[in-house]
C-alpha cells in the first residue's frame, strides 16, 4: 500500500510540496489543486508527483450534486464533471465525492436521503457525471457515509449494479461505515465483508480511528489513529492484499503538526519503523 495524507502541508511551490510529502514518508497524495487552477500550475504539480513517485490517489469534489435548487445542482454537477476530467488528465486513481444530501447542509443527514426517489436520482446523477466526463483511465467514486447512500458494502455493491457504468468504482472509508455495535465490535469480519464484496473495485482508502463513548445511547466518535480502538493494521493489510499500490490516506486532522505526528504513528504501527 501507499500511505499518504489529505494535507498538502505548508509549501510555496510544486517542488516544495512534493519534497515535503516525500520527507514525511508519503507515497500517495491527494491532488492539492482543482480544475479552477491554471493549467501550468496543474502540470507543475503533476510532474513533481510523477518524478517523486507520489501516486495521485484522488481528486476531491466535496459538493452537493443533489442540491434541491436547480441552478445550484447544475453548477455542482458541472464541477463534478470537471474534477473527474481533471483526475483523468493527471493520472489520479479516482475523483471522489459523497452522494449528496436532500437538505441545506451539503453532507447532512436527512430522512429524504434514504427515499426510493432519492436513490433513483443518485443513480441518475452518477450516470450523468460519468457519461458527460467521458474519462478513459480514472474512476468516479462515492465516499460511503453513515447517513447517505451508500452506507455499507452491500449497499455499495447494489449501487454499482444500478449505475451500470465501468467508470464507477469504490472509495473506501471503513470508519464512515462503522455505524453499529455489530460493525464496531466485529470490525475484522466487517472488513472481510467489504473486501469480499467490493475488493476489486476499490480505488482509494481513507484511514482514521473511531472510539465508542461511554454515554447513552450508542455514540461513536471519529478520532486520530491510535486514539480509538479500530484494528487499523488489519484494515491496511487487507487493502494491501487487494492492491500493493492501494492508496491509504490519513485525513481529518487540524494542523500540519498533527499530520506529521500521526503519520509517524501509522508508520510505526503499519511498517514497524
Amino acid at each position: 500500500m501507499r500511505l499518504g495524507t489529505s494535507s498538502p502541508l505548508k509549501h510555496s511551490s510544486a517542488a516544495e510540496w512534493a519534497a515535503n510529502q516525500t520527507a514525511l514518508g508519503c507515497r500517495a497524495v491527494v491532488f492539492p489543486l482543482s480544475c479552477k487552477n491554471k493549467e501550468e500550475e496543474i502540470i507543475a504539480y503533476t510532474d513533481e508527483a510523477r518524478s517523486s513517485d507520489l501516486l495521485i490517489a484522488e481528486v476531491g469534489i466535496w459538493k452537493n450534486a443533489m442540491a434541491k435548487d436547480e441552478d445550484e445542482r447544475a453548477l455542482q454537477r458541472d464541477y463534478c464533471v470537471s474534477q473527474l476530467q481533471l483526475a483523468d488528465r493527471i493520472g489520479a486513481r479516482c475523483a471522489v465525492n459523497v452522494a449528496g444530501a436532500m437538505g441545506p447542509r451539503w453532507d447532512g443527514h436527512y430522512k429524504e436521503n434514504f427515499s426510493d426517489s432519492t436513490r433513483k436520482q443518485i443513480v441518475q446523477m452518477v450516470q450523468e457525471i460519468i457519461d458527460r466526463a467521458e474519462v478513459k483511465d480514472t474512476y468516479f467514486t462515492l465516499e460511503p457515509m453513515p447517513w447517505m447512500v451508500p452506507t455499507g458494502p452491500e449497499d455499495y455493491a447494489r449501487l454499482i449494479e444500478e449505475v451500470g457504468r465501468d467508470r464507477f468504482a469504490v472509495h473506501m472509508d471503513i470508519i464512515n461505515m462503522t455505524s453499529s455495535p455489530a460493525r464496531y465490535y466485529g470490525a475484522e469480519a466487517f472488513i472481510d465483508r467489504c473486501v469480499s464484496l467490493l475488493g476489486d473495485r476499490i480505488r482509494s482508502c481513507h484511514i482514521k480511528d473511531i472510539h465508542l463513548k461511554e454515554e447513552y445511547t450508542f455514540q461513536l466518535e471519529e478520532c486520530a489513529p491510535g486514539e480509538g480502538e479500530y484494528p487499523l493494521r488489519y484494515y491496511v493489510e487487507k487493502m494491501n492484499f487487494i492492491d500493493p499500490d492501494m492508496p491509504v490516506i490519513l485525513e481529518h486532522l487540524n494542523t500540519d503538526e498533527e499530520y506529521i505526528r500521526y503519520m509517524e504513528y501509522l508508520k510505526e504501527v503499519l511498517y514497524g519503523i
